[in-house]
């Protein structure tokens, strides 16, 4: 029983002890915390009060900034206040002036005005006199005439007209009878422009190269890994090759045509081999270049034996070799000088002149061709420089020199050399020229001649190359057709382009029939 007691006792003062070291620890904590609050408290007072302190400072600080700039643009402002003003004040005295001026220019011009209507006045006085006497002058004329203004006036300008007419047609006939007198070779160029003796293949000449591929996977071995083989070709040779969508074609472009004949070949000659790579692309183009040397010396030997012009100069024969590749107009060089060769020795033997002189000038007149696209000058002048290099008689020399009218013509076969040039280039079919245009431009040279007044119909013959013009008896006189043929052939050149020369023809014909019953 006693040790029940004794442990319920010791229980009970385990109890009390527990629960007062509770309650000591819980009022413990409660002043810890206390503190920590009050400490916070006082660190989040002195926290505000820095802030406040802060924020009076840069309110301050932001105060005196604005007090400032208002200082400064204060004083901007009242400096361009100042300087407007002077400008006003420049402005305003300126304009002063100028009324000051304005009002004495106004004056004068009152003072002037004045004195114009008083001479106004007085001319208006003075014409009404003149009038009269005018009239009164005119009264005693109609009288002693028996005219009336309008009847004299009409009767001087019917006599004035014809006998202006007819001393102006007179005037150019005898300019004309004058000329022919005077210059011979003038007379023998016409002749020789109404010699067409001359039958030549019609022009077919392309100005580009075109070469057929057997596939067009061959494209792709002619351009070669990244583009070497084509790059390679275009080095050696010059010429720009364009591969395009065109199925099993490859073109040509450049402006040197035997260039671009050694590019057709050494292509050709690669397709057909198979191997295309840089070394085996300039081992073609060596060859190419042979072969072409080859062929220019063979057609320049050609042309000097079609011709029968001999003792050339070996350059002289390759350069008309040259010329096998070069077209003008769509019309090949040197089929053009083969055939204005024979066209100047046909000519030359009806006028009685020399033959192989004209025969080799006509051969040479565009040798400048061969090589324009390399020196800078026209053809004529390059043409004259190689001739003279090559030494040539001066008589060749000049017909070069003159076949496009750079220098007037001197000699005889000078101007063979001119005519022959114009014939060969202005025939039918010798250069490109759709129908269409051809049509075209005989229908405006038709067009043309019958716009002028008393022209009754107009024939353009001979592939356009003479105007047959029929006019009014009734409207034209003899003496007018002179005067209209030149109007009309000034007309033509004015606002017509064509190759060669347009003759003019005028036909007056006036016919009277009767029928006998």
């Amino acid at each position: 029983m006693p040790d029940i007691l004794f442990i319920g006792i010791s229980a009970a003062v385990v109890v009390v002890t527990a629960v007062v070291f509770f309650l000591l620890g819980i009022t413990y904590r409660k002043k810890v915390s206390e503190r920590e609050i009050q400490s916070a408290e006082e660190k989040a007072k002195r926290i505000i009060n820095d802030s406040i302190k802060n924020a009076e400072n840069k309110k301050r600080e932001a105060l005196l900034e604005a007090k400032e700039e208002i200082h400064k643009n204060r004083s901007e402002y009242e400096r361009e206040v100042r300087e407007r003003r002077g400008e006003m004040q420049k402005q305003e005295r300126r304009l002063q002036q100028k009324e000051e001026m304005l009002d004495k220019k106004t004056e004068i011009i009152e003072n002037k005005t004045e004195t114009v209507e008083k001479r106004r006045v007085e001319l208006e006085a003075a014409h009404e006199e003149v009038n009269a006497i005018k009239r009164s002058q005119f009264e005693v004329l109609e009288r002693i005439s028996g005219y009336t203004v309008a009847e004299a006036k009409a009767f001087l300008i019917k006599n004035l007209e014809s006998e202006v007419t007819h001393e102006a047609a007179m005037k150019i006939k005898e300019i004309e009878d004058r000329l022919k007198e005077e210059a011979d070779f003038k007379a023998r160029e016409q002749i020789s422009l109404a010699i067409q003796r001359c039958a030549a293949d019609h022009v077919a000449e392309a100005t580009v190269s075109v070469v057929p591929l057997p596939n067009d996977e061959m494209k792709g071995r002619i351009i070669g890994r990244e583009g070497r083989n084509i790059r390679a070709i275009e080095t050696l040779t010059g010429v720009d090759l364009i591969i395009d969508d065109t199925p099993e074609a490859i073109t040509l472009s450049g402006f040197d045509p035997v260039r671009r004949e050694v590019a057709r070949i050494s292509l050709e000659k690669l397709i057909l081999d198979g191997r295309i790579h840089p070394a085996r692309i300039e081992e073609m183009v060596e060859k190419a270049k042979k072969e072409v040397d080859a062929t220019i010396k063979a057609e320049g030997d050609r042309a000097t034996f079609e011709t029968g012009v001999h003792g050339l100069h070996p350059e002289i024969i390759k350069l008309l070799g040259r010329m096998r590749f070069r077209t003008s107009y769509g019309q090949n060089v040197l089929n053009h000088s083969i055939e204005v060769s024979h066209l100047a020795g046909l000519l030359a033997a009806e006028l009685g002149a020399d033959v192989m002189t004209a025969k080799r000038a006509g051969l040479l007149h565009d040798l400048g061709k061969a090589v324009d696209h390399e020196i800078d000058g026209s053809h004529v002048t390059i043409g004259v420089d190689l001739a003279k290099k090559y030494k040539e008689n001066d008589e060749v020399l000049h017909a070069i020199h003159a076949h496009h009218g750079d220098v007037d013509a001197k000699t005889i076969i000078a101007c063979i050399v001119q005519a022959s040039d114009a014939i060969s280039a202005s025939r039918p079919g010798a250069r490109r020229e759709n129908i269409e245009s051809y049509v075209k431009r005989l229908e405006r040279l038709e067009e043309l001649t019958c716009s002028f007044k008393g022209v009754d119909n107009s024939y353009a013959i001979q592939a356009g190359r003479e105007i047959r013009v029929i006019v009014k008896p009734d409207e034209i006189s003899e003496d007018q057709m002179i005067l209209l043929a030149r109007d009309i052939a000034k007309k033509i050149e004015e606002e017509l382009e064509y190759p060669g020369q347009i003759k003019v023809t005028l036909l007056r014909e006036r016919k009277v029939e009767e029928i006998a019953k």
